[in-house]
């Protein structure tokens, strides 16, 4: 496995010491929410991009990509009837992609629930042509800077479109593009009918990203979610990505949070692999 940490799990850390505290805790990727660089994408100036890059790698660290990419901004909309703010989103997802690129990532997760949330009375295949339309105007731009956009179904108490993989899948395809996949969240997956490894096995084909969380929130290890399951159904799909921790609840503490999620996770691997 390839263990990622989210960025924003560090609060008001500096970048030198949780990226140092990272890597001596055995993650060798990063993953980044734009907001921790600046409000906007776009104010995140060259000289910004090459730095943080620069100090990832000094302390062994890859940049895999962003999420959260919608997050705390204003005027984005990925459902929106709107035509003039679906096509403001576009190309802020272009500029995303730019970022990502120029720090050394290559995978966008599209979290952001509020950002994508239906009209009220807006219904789910309106939803999805409007959300296809953003998406078909930037992918041709994310192909060329070789960006993946990985799309994530989230729990129904978290917004009212793209809530199961199914669903997502459903619009993926009708995209066609190799760079628009599916990412799986442990989280997001426990409110589905079918058991994540299920989800897992069934929508590997479609698979580019994955976040290892538990239900209460917390990191992998902190509550009573079997990893080991998961951990299996991947290795089955042969799945070659990266497994990134992203939580929600610090109340374990920073430290804990990062050094035993993945404490946890590396022994779950080492049963299975025996």
């Amino acid at each position: 496995m390839k263990y990622a940490i989210c960025n924003e799990t560090f609060g008001d850390w500096s970048r030198d010491k949780a990226f140092s505290f990272a890597s001596d805790c055995g993650y060798t990727g990063l993953e980044v929410a734009p907001f921790t660089l600046a409000p906007e994408v776009t104010g995140v100036s060259p000289t910004l991009r090459e730095q943080v890059r620069g100090e990832a790698e000094a302390a062994g660290l890859e940049i895999i990509g962003l999420h959260w990419l919608l997050a705390k901004t204003e005027g984005y909309h990925l459902t929106s009837s709107n035509p003039a703010t679906r096509r403001r989103t576009a190309i802020y997802l272009i500029e995303l992609a730019k970022l990502c690129r120029d720090l050394g990532g290559s995978i966008m997760v599209f979290g952001s629930p509020p950002q994508r949330n239906r009209e009220p009375d807006m219904s789910l295949a309106i939803a999805t042509d409007n959300a296809v339309d953003v998406l078909s105007e930037a992918l041709p731009a994310l192909e060329d800077l070789g960006v993946t956009l990985a799309m994530e179904p989230l729990a129904p108490k978290e917004t009212d479109f793209l809530t199961t993989a199914k669903e997502t899948v459903s619009m993926i395809e009708r995209l066609d593009s190799p760079f628009c996949r599916l990412h799986l969240d442990v989280k997001a997956m426990a409110s589905e009918s079918d058991a994540a490894p299920d989800l897992i096995r069934k929508h590997a084909a479609h698979l580019a990203h994955f976040h290892a969380n538990d239900p209460n929130l917390q990191g992998p290890g902190f509550g009573d979610e079997d990893f080991a399951p998961i951990f299996n159904a991947l290795r089955e799909v042969n799945y070659g990505g990266w497994v990134s921790v992203e939580v929600f609840d610090y109340k374990p503490g920073i430290e804990n949070l990062v050094r035993e999620s993945i404490q946890y996770m590396k022994e779950v691997e080492s049963k299975i692999c025996r």
